[in-house]
């Protein structure tokens, strides 16, 4: 599984190295990434992830490199104009402003926790303050509080007014983000289209469980990036997920009836996104037989099937690229 911003952090940490975290906290006109992009710069000039690529990322990584070491967080303003977008085979121009702070020591075990989180599609609130003293402060839906304990007033209203939002708020003071999670994908299927479904969404952020109900399909050598791998009965395993209406639903199983098996729980599920693979005959067959039997047929007739882009991908690898490519579009619609 490709390692979040923040296991990379504490890596450094438990070397004795440090390093600077830059988000994008706002942005006029166009940019690469979208505000609440991170990438961490390692002292090394190493990076993970990143908030643009090109000449912005350069200039951030230029700053962060010449302020190794400090102990105090900067801002960066950086103008994209047409000419340098141009000249730098950039597609996007506009001003971009960054969050520039140092990883430290002291803030390990709130690392631990943004790494917690993140991995167990759990929300919280990072509250980072910058004047005076740099500090850090993690609420999370049970109150539990990780890092500094800076004055935030009431930390559960601080809490619920903040929870809900998308984009980080700044103010002169605070730099407050909502952690959301990677969305959770299941794929039901372990098959070869899932092989290559597994990885791809892994690396455009989804939170991959695979599940079949045979061992040598799913297992961790198949599926080494996956977040979980289940080896249980498609029907018996619903009674084990967890579904909170932002799951996305992959149905990709071996065979006709075990598709329609999981379509049929899938449906009495609220789910962000429900997609299944098969011919179009077998997918008309299938959605029919489930209005038939009672389900909604507005939710029937929001199941993505023949599921992915239509990009007349034929080879496991192309349709599992397609298949990907429609979560991502759902995710950012």
């Amino acid at each position: 599984m490709k390692d979040t911003i923040y296991e990379v952090i504490e890596g450094y940490i438990d070397e004795g190295k440090t390093g600077s975290i830059a988000t994008i906290i706002s942005r006029d006109g166009s940019s690469p990434r979208d505000v609440g992009a991170k990438m961490f710069i390692g002292e090394d000039g190493r990076t993970h992830d990143t908030i643009g690529g090109g000449d912005l990322e350069y200039k951030v990584q230029k700053q962060a490199m010449d302020a190794m070491g400090c102990d105090k967080p900067q801002f960066i303003n950086i103008r994209m104009d047409s000419e340098e977008v141009a000249s730098d085979g950039m597609i996007c121009g506009g001003k971009v402003e960054v969050f520039l702070e140092p990883t430290l020591e002291k803030h390990r075990r709130l690392y631990q926790r943004l790494e917690h989180l993140e991995k167990n599609g759990e929300k919280g609130v990072l509250i980072t303050s910058f004047n005076g003293r740099f500090q850090k402060t993690l609420i999370e839906r049970d109150m539990r509080i990780t890092g500094d304990h800076i004055n935030t007033g009431s930390d559960y209203a601080l809490f619920q007014n903040h929870i809900s939002n998308i984009l980080p708020h700044v103010t002169s003071e605070k730099l407050i983000e909502t952690i959301h999670p990677s969305p959770p994908l299941y794929i039901f299927g372990a098959g070869h289209v899932s092989q290559f479904i597994a990885p791809l969404a892994t690396n455009v952020g989804f939170q991959v469980t695979v599940i079949d109900d045979r061992a040598e399909f799913a297992n961790r050598e198949r599926f080494p990036d996956a977040h979980d791998v289940w080896v249980e009965d498609f029907q018996d395993v619903f009674d084990q997920l967890k579904f909170t209406g932002e799951e996305y639903v992959v149905i990709v199983t071996r065979g006709h009836q075990y598709d329609q098996d999981v379509l049929e729980k899938s449906l009495q599920r609220e789910t962000k996104y429900l997609g299944m693979i098969g011919s179009k005959r077998k997918v008309q067959m299938i959605l029919k037989h489930m209005v038939e039997c009672g389900y909604n047929k507005k939710k029937v007739d929001e199941v993505y099937s023949p599921i992915g882009l239509s990009i007349k991908a034929e080879t496991p690898q192309e349709i599992a690229v397609s298949i990907v490519s429609e979560l991502i579009k759902v995710r950012r619609s």
